[in-house]
């Protein structure tokens, strides 16, 4: 028989070997009460896994006053799935499952990709750990539940809703532009009123929407929207409303069941409730209903001229004067992208259009530079973003810091509310200490965003690996306009007179002369 020896384990404490582990929180609304919850799951992590001997704490991820339904939406759970990713992460913490997620299908997919990672999860309130393979059908079942009871909420919400709009008490949120909203009930604003009634009768008069809204912005007539600017879309949008003839139409977009809910338009899908003579009208039914006759002959004629002109440069393009972006537009033979603003009013911006055969010019004469020159420009800058990312694990202590100050301070914020709401310190107090907090905390969330840039240095590199390799397997230069290519490697376009500014994946801006013929 071999002799053999017991070796006892051994455990080292030292920091790379240390579980990293992670904790994630979400409160679900703004309320003082929860947002108090926040700021104490916050400590409560930082205190619990900051003074551990066998972990380090890796990050605390949080997302504040966001629905648990709708997993896009959390950025900080976003951001969380990607450190995971990336292997920076091997344990998260979290209070309950509810507060992971509302969803069984995203908090299933979650959890089942984490354990491909090798990163398990301790829910703490139902005491599961999905180290333990058992708990799936734990974690079914409780996710479950936490989704019953987000449905539950909406399902309630929509009936007493419903329910409104059958007997006809349902009430308005918000006034549209020619009423005030007294009580729930549109009340006639006879100076607002006056231009409507202008609106519908220049337009039956012969005139455009944009012709409109140029003459009401020329005359210094302002919008209710936010720009305060009439638009095309401004103008057919009253127009169409019923709401200038006394009626009401109700549910004209809906809400679906099914997680995660959206809002769409209401295209038969649900029934609608037609409120007749609810308010008092401004517009006269003749006048409305041939405002809709002309709308729907011009669209029917504008359909029938209008050529297909999706093209794989729609939505990239952008005016380097006024932001807005390029349009199509056709003029006899030439082809052409014209800044929308330029294209609504020459005064609005100075850009001039550009024929789209000589953006495709200018992108393959880009595109040969680079396969002439890709390791001077693109592998010095991998070179250089490399650096950085090697010298950014050095601020993760000051992340922590960060973290722990927040949410001391969001709990002040909180404990000096519940004084004022008691009576204990006056408004004026109150107001000076609620400032001196808040500009505590922008400070601190600045630099903390300045640290985290280090994820986007991450995603850039990434980026400009698939950018070295485009080029690198290219093996002779282009002869004509590459649309694979383009999609590949192209974000947008800024246009500033005669320059195009490629802005390319991993951030890489190249800049190319337009030569028109």
């Amino acid at each position: 028989m071999p002799k053999v020896t017991k070796i006892e384990p051994t455990i080292d404490n030292s920091p790379l070997n240390k579980m990293r582990c992670a904790a994630y929180c979400r409160v679900s609304s703004g309320s003082e009460d929860q947002l108090h919850s926040y700021a104490a799951q916050v400590k409560y992590y930082t205190e619990m896994l900051g003074g551990s001997k066998d972990k380090i704490l890796a990050d605390i991820y949080a997302d504040e006053g966001i629905t648990g339904t709708c997993q896009d939406k959390r950025t900080e759970f976003v951001r969380m799935m990607k450190d995971c990713r990336k292997g920076k992460i091997d344990r998260i913490y979290t209070k309950s499952i509810s507060r992971f997620s509302r969803n069984t299908k995203d908090c299933l997919k979650s959890i089942r990709e984490l354990k491909e990672l090798g990163i398990s999860v301790l829910f703490e309130k139902e005491n599961i750990d999905t180290a333990n393979i058992p708990d799936e059908m734990m974690i079914t079942i409780m996710g479950g539940l936490a989704q019953e009871e987000s449905t539950s909420i909406s399902q309630n919400m929509r009936w007493s809703i419903q329910k409104r709009m059958e007997n006809g008490t349902m009430k308005l949120c918000t006034p549209l532009f020619g009423y005030k909203l007294v009580e729930g009930r549109l009340i006639v604003d006879h100076d607002e009123a006056a231009i409507v009634k202008r609106i519908f009768n220049w337009y039956l008069n012969g005139y455009g929407s944009h012709k409109i809204a140029d003459m009401l912005n020329d005359a210094g007539i302002k919008h209710k929207g936010i720009s305060g600017n009439w638009t095309g879309y401004s103008i057919r949008i009253i127009l169409k409303n019923e709401k200038y003839i006394g009626d009401q139409i109700h549910q004209k977009k809906y809400t679906t069941t099914a997680l995660p809910h959206k809002n769409l338009p209401n295209r038969g899908e649900m029934p609608k409730y037609y409120y007749s003579k609810s308010h008092e009208p401004i517009i006269t039914d003749d006048n409305y209903y041939k405002a809709q006759e002309i709308m729907k002959m011009r669209h029917e004629k504008t359909c029938s001229q209008k050529e297909n002109t999706k093209s794989i440069l729609s939505g990239k393009i952008e005016c380097g004067h006024c932001k807005k972006k390029y349009r199509y537009r056709k003029t006899g033979d030439n082809c052409c992208w014209v800044c929308r603003n330029h294209n609504l009013k020459a005064e609005l911006c100075a850009s001039k259009p550009i024929l789209e055969n000589d953006i495709r010019q200018a992108f393959v004469r880009l595109c040969n530079k680079l396969i002439l020159n890709y390791k001077e420009i693109l592998l010095s800058m991998q070179r250089l973003l490399r650096e950085l990312n090697s010298k950014r694990f050095s601020s993760n202590t000051r992340v922590y810091e960060i973290r722990k100050q927040i949410a001391e301070l969001k709990d002040q914020k909180h404990v000096i509310s519940r004084l004022r709401t008691k009576g204990f310190i006056d408004e004026q107090k109150f107001g000076k200490q609620n400032v001196t907090l808040d500009n505590k905390l922008s400070r601190l969330n600045m630099e903390l965003n300045k640290i985290s840039k280090a994820d986007s240095d991450d995603e850039a590199l990434e980026q400009l690996d698939m950018l070295i390799e485009a080029f690198e397997s290219r093996n002779e230069i282009f002869a004509e306009f590459d649309e694979n290519m383009f999609n590949q490697i192209v974000e947008k376009i800024i246009v500033k007179d005669n320059i195009l500014e490629f802005e390319l994946i991993s951030g890489l801006k190249l800049r190319e002369k337009i030569y028109s013929n």
